[in-house]
């Protein structure tokens, strides 16, 4: 991401790239090694994006838009609010109401937190991107504080008794990230 970030011209095309990670913690840019409350075996890596500290794991959606912001005409508070609406329109296909707060990036469900965001903008470009709980097991959430949240609780499309796969689950939510880009 970020080599593709450094070299891109005004002309390079847009991608976004799916993906699912094996488990790791990753600590953003203003990460404090403090919210790692319980260290195990799951690796802890320095991230540029940013955010506290994450946990990505198996059964979590991963999507990093790389994007070209000032050719589409966004600013970091616009692709973040572009990021969630298209998370919380997602997980109303399948019934889930959810919704972003001002006090803190990310979609919630009922309180709980199902999806996070941490972006990095270099050049007029954003990379990183947004995770969403989809399936996985949330046990290793309880060793951090999520986001720098103490105390946060952590949830997933699953338990909502949607039972989905992560590639049928980002088909849909990458078409609404195109659509709004492209409105």
């Amino acid at each position: 991401m970020q080599q593709f970030t450094t070299e891109r011209t005004a002309v390079t095309a847009d991608e976004i790239w799916i993906t699912e990670h094996p488990p790791v913690y990753t600590l953003g840019l203003n990460g404090k090694v403090e919210h790692l409350l319980n260290t195990s075996h799951i690796p802890v890596v320095s991230s540029d994006r940013g955010g506290q500290i994450t946990y990505h794991g198996p059964g979590q959606l991963v999507i990093y838009p790389l994007l070209d912001l000032k050719r589409l005409k966004l600013g970091p508070r616009q692709i973040v609010t572009l990021l969630e609406n298209a998370v919380i329109d997602t997980l109303g296909l399948y019934g889930v109401k959810a919704q972003a707060l001002a006090t803190a990036p990310g979609v919630y469900v009922e309180g709980k937190k199902i999806a996070s965001l941490g972006l990095r903008i270099k050049r007029n470009c954003c990379y990183h991107g947004l995770s969403l709980n989809n399936n996985m097991d949330l046990g290793p959430f309880q060793n951090i504080n999520p986001c720098g949240y103490a105390g946060l609780e952590i949830t997933q499309l699953a338990a909502y008794g949607v039972e989905i796969q992560n590639h049928e689950l980002a088909v849909p939510l990458v078409h609404r990230i195109i659509k709004a880009i492209e409105s």
